[in-house]
């Protein structure tokens, strides 16, 4: 009788045990996107840029070209571009630039956009005091939307081992549909979620 009482609590605590743990592993799945990203914002790691919430106060007599790139996933039919294909701002200065992005489906869609740096070494050093990334953008059906991105080298840059010696940093924005704006079910045959119907 006692080891009958014994084994049930056993097999209780390993029973609690198991819950706990797929319980902790659930919330950590769920968890890790949100978590990786402000992981890789304040790092800089994989280049993510940093965002910050002010201006650099120290700029450096030299010069770095930054160039941008715009891409647009598949389901969303927008044109999407940069004003300015490159620029050369002072390490250190802070630049706006501007994206401009225009509705061609004959529907409100909301699309997101994600962003690196290449090369990945420069993503720690490349800070954005403003972008649109951070934000859902909703184009109304024909609409054009300019959207700035203001943002500095930061002058360690020519200091680090890794990224001394370099000249160009590449910006680049690539804009994906909001997965939760229109149900599978409510699409029609053969319609793309940001496309026109035929």
């Amino acid at each position: 009788m006692q080891k009958d009482k014994t084994a049930k609590r056993r097999d209780l605590r390993v029973a609690t045990a198991c819950f706990v743990f797929v319980g902790a592993m659930v919330g950590a799945a769920y968890a890790s996107v949100p978590l990786y990203q402000l992981f890789c914002q304040v790092t800089g790691y994989g280049g993510t840029t940093k965002r910050v919430e002010q201006a650099s106060d120290v700029i450096l007599d030299r010069k770095i070209n930054v160039t941008f790139d715009a891409n647009v996933s598949n389901g969303l039919n927008w044109d999407f571009r940069p004003v300015d294909k490159q620029i050369s701002p002072r390490i250190g200065e802070t630049v706006e630039i501007r994206y401009v992005a225009t509705n061609h489906s004959s529907r409100p869609v909301t699309g997101e956009a994600i962003f690196n740096v290449t090369p990945g070494e420069a993503g720690a050093y490349f800070n954005k005091v403003q972008c649109f990334c951070f934000t859902e953008t909703t184009l109304q059906p024909g609409e054009t939307m300019e959207m700035p991105v203001v943002f500095f080298v930061d002058p360690a840059i020519v200091d680090a081992e890794e990224t001394k010696g370099l000249g160009t940093i590449t910006l680049s924005y690539t804009f994906y549909p909001r997965e939760d704006q229109k149900p599978v079910a409510a699409l029609s045959a053969g319609e793309e979620v940001g496309q026109p119907k035929l």
